[in-house]
């Protein structure tokens, strides 16, 4: 079985070094017109560490897959990322995300890959689903690093 938290972490250390590259500057220019500059791209992956570290715990004592969503346009301006510090987000980025590799690592494999019938719509998604297309913790998990890997990706562009 394939961790989420060791690709996590290799998504962690590949991006750093980008990410420190950039500017003060270029990390508060948007590409085009509403659309996120890297900080508040940033910050949304913040967010979704937010979010996703509580589903993470709180799914494990549960046999469903089933949380609240969260506006994240709103979480974005609501936490100001754009007028933010770049170095201080990047590095509360890898930090926290460190902390949830750890958490992963931590789920009992049985735990992880039990089958969850009872799941809230899936929406949009980036990591395929099992086989049998019934969700686990684990699709969850994986799911969560291929949306962080997405968004790395929009401001290596």
């Amino acid at each position: 079985m394939t961790k989420a938290g060791d690709e996590l972490r290799r998504s962690i250390g590949s991006a750093l070094p980008q990410l420190h590259a950039l500017s003060e500057e270029r990390a508060s220019q948007a590409p085009a017109p509403g659309k996120w500059c890297p900080k508040e791209v940033i910050g949304h992956l913040l967010d979704s560490a937010n979010n996703n570290l509580a589903r993470f715990i709180r799914l494990q004592a549960v046999d469903h897959l089933r949380f609240e969503p969260y506006a994240q346009e709103e979480w974005v301006r609501a936490n100001g990322y754009a007028e933010a510090e770049w170095f201080d987000l990047v590095e509360l980025w890898a930090r926290y995300n460190l902390h949830i590799a750890r958490v992963m690592d931590r789920v009992p494999e049985v735990i992880a890959l039990k089958p969850r019938t009872d799941h809230a719509p899936l929406g949009n998604t980036y990591a395929p689903l099992p086989a049998d297309a019934i969700p686990t913790l684990d699709w969850l998990m994986r799911d969560y690093v291929a949306h962080l890997k997405h968004h790395l990706r929009q401001i290596e562009s």
